[in-house]
């Protein structure tokens, strides 16, 4: 099946589902990161701020990160900007937007850890849908693979369809990663309306969860990234995973109804 990653073409405007599916997802990871944070009383002024400039410097980290892995298809400089074109590394986005984000919570005497547990459930929100403009790109995507084996998967025929490469059909990893983030993403939502879930345990769950799902998913893609003979995203998969642990067992440790998710703040953000 010949897949158009264009939604419209208008003389030389070209619209493309990559681009457009990067704005829902950060559209609708800041409309409910605000919800959010308002429930706790803080500035939306600042939110938002917060997620702009993290969301900005996410991208720059993300296509930054993915340059740097490949660098012999950019002998064109100004090829390296255009990143509708597709080639942004989440891991490289996650590790921008961090930094953005413990800056500016130290600017204004902000707990960091409790912003990303606000940030997180739309983060894995937005991962879900923008794994589909890889979709539409034709990338990221495993393995050669046959007609029937992906019938068998009983995934959607467009899919399906969409796998036809060439003539060939490959294992859709983009799909699978889709999938797991969204089911991440109820299942956090989940836990920080439990009343004993303490904060930086939203965090941790992201970060163990999509770590998890990304190392057994990135070892059937053939577009990884490599560092030596490792796959850079195992590897920093893996890392996730140990940050994830250490969150929980230090934040284990407070007592039961110490530092809870839902307990109201008491930072004052001077804005």
């Amino acid at each position: 099946m010949l897949m158009s990653r264009y939604i419209l073409t208008i003389g030389n405007f070209k619209l493309e589902w990559y681009s457009l599916l990067i704005v829902i997802g950060a559209t609708l990871g800041i409309y409910m990161i605000l919800k959010e944070a308002k429930r706790y009383k803080y500035p939306t002024d600042f939110v938002f701020n917060l997620c702009f400039w993290t969301i900005i410097m996410g991208i720059i980290g993300a296509r930054v990160y993915y340059v740097l892995f490949n660098l012999n298809l950019y002998s064109n400089f100004l090829d390296i900007f255009k990143i509708w074109e597709g080639g942004l590394a989440i891991h490289g986005g996650i590790i921008f937007g961090l930094i953005t984000c413990i800056i500016y919570c130290k600017k204004y005497n902000i707990r960091t850890i409790r912003m990303l547990d606000f940030i997180v459930p739309s983060l894995l929100l937005a991962q879900a849908i923008g794994r589909w403009g890889n979709f539409f790109n034709q990338e990221a995507h495993g393995a050669v693979t046959s007609l029937q084996h992906l019938q068998n998967l009983h995934i959607p025929q467009f899919i399906i369809d969409g796998m036809n490469i060439g003539g060939v059909y490959y294992e859709p990893t983009f799909f699978y990663e889709s999938l797991w983030c969204i089911i991440g993403f109820i299942l956090i939502l989940i836990i920080r309306r439990i009343k004993i879930t303490k904060v930086g345990q939203v965090t941790a769950l992201y970060l163990m969860w999509y770590g998890l799902g990304r190392f057994f998913i990135e070892s059937m893609r053939t577009d990884s990234l490599m560092l030596g003979g490792f796959k850079m995203a195992q590897i920093v998969s893996i890392i996730m995973i140990v940050i994830g642990v250490l969150i929980v067992m230090i934040t284990s440790r407070k007592g039961r109804y110490e530092d809870l998710y839902n307990q109201d703040v008491e930072e004052t953000v001077r804005f």
